[in-house]
């Protein structure tokens, strides 16, 4: 099983009431959450890690991750609240109110992790959950002990969330040096002072950066490999990195290339099947509303 691991929450998006009225309506959603639905969709073996609540959004989210096939058997469940991030748009702009203090997301703890669970074959980390505490440290706890187990970590980096800079950076970077594959576009590299060469000299295998309409370049110490976009009507980006994530794992595991000593030995030839199922992926992602990633039927 491939363990996406980090938020998952309620996207209140704005809609106009019956009556003509402004109204929020509730989906399911959280960068972590997408990639482990898109793995299910996908056919690989998908699993979910976080905190998830009791509450009536909670038993929502179990309902989408069941319905993608994605297994949530080691989520620990409270009677916290759930995550919600209240979208509203200027100029066609989001801008996120988030409620999550004290939330079950948020309060994960270093007790919850299932570091001795069976069945668990890679890791992925990422999104705003390497930012809150306490659920940031728990995620890096668990990358810290991960063992043999492959690691992907995408921080899509959101400076507008981070209020402790210094603890948020010595965070990732620990997380990064532990990483085999790590996906960052141009600005969180520039945001992190990094470049694909040093995330290469700290530990990485493979480095993933993406350039959405031009596409993602692999870098490897073989070299680098670029991969085109596909070319579709973007209806909007919701979901596209989170999809490409899937879709790279997805085809990893499929060419058995899902360990770290495969991933060590990989060549450029072996790596871009795998990116071409997640720009594909993305790319079906794009050309419909919100953050619905595609079954591999649809490909």
């Amino acid at each position: 099983m491939i363990l996406c691991c980090g938020e998952a929450l309620i996207d209140m998006l704005p809609r106009e009431s019956a009556g003509g009225e402004p109204a929020f309506a509730p989906y399911a959603g959280g960068a972590v959450f997408n990639t482990a639905i898109a793995l299910g969709r996908l056919g690989a073996p998908s699993g979910y890690f976080g905190g998830l609540s009791s509450d009536l959004f909670g038993r929502m989210l179990i309902a989408e991750l069941e319905a993608s096939k994605v297994d949530h058997q080691f989520c620990p469940r409270s009677g916290r609240p759930t995550t919600l991030a209240f979208v509203t748009l200027t100029d066609g702009h989001a801008q996120y109110a988030f409620y999550d203090e004290n939330t079950a997301g948020r309060m994960l703890a270093e007790a919850d992790l299932p570091l001795e669970a069976a069945g668990i074959d890679a890791l992925f980390f990422g999104g705003i959950s390497l930012v809150s505490e306490p659920q940031a440290e728990s995620y890096a706890a668990f990358c810290a002990q991960a063992g043999d187990r492959p690691v992907m970590i995408d921080p899509n980096i959101r400076p507008g969330f981070i209020t402790d800079e210094a603890r948020y950076r010595a965070r990732l970077e620990r997380m990064l040096r532990r990483a085999d594959i790590v996906k960052v576009s141009d600005e969180d590299m520039d945001w992190l002072g990094t470049t694909p060469e040093a995330l290469l000299t700290g530990g990485a295998a493979l480095v993933t950066v993406t350039r959405g309409g031009e596409g993602v370049v692999l870098v490897t110490r073989e070299g680098t490999r670029r991969v085109a976009a596909h070319r579709v009507t973007v209806v909007d980006t919701v979901g596209a990195g989170d999809t490409f994530n899937a879709g790279l794992l997805a085809g990893l595991h499929k060419a058995g290339l899902l360990s770290r000593q495969a991933l060590s030995e990989a060549r450029l030839d072996d790596l871009q099947a795998a990116a071409e199922l997640g720009v594909q992926a993305a790319a079906v992602t794009v050309s419909r509303a919100g953050a619905n990633p595609p079954w591999a039927h649809e490909l």
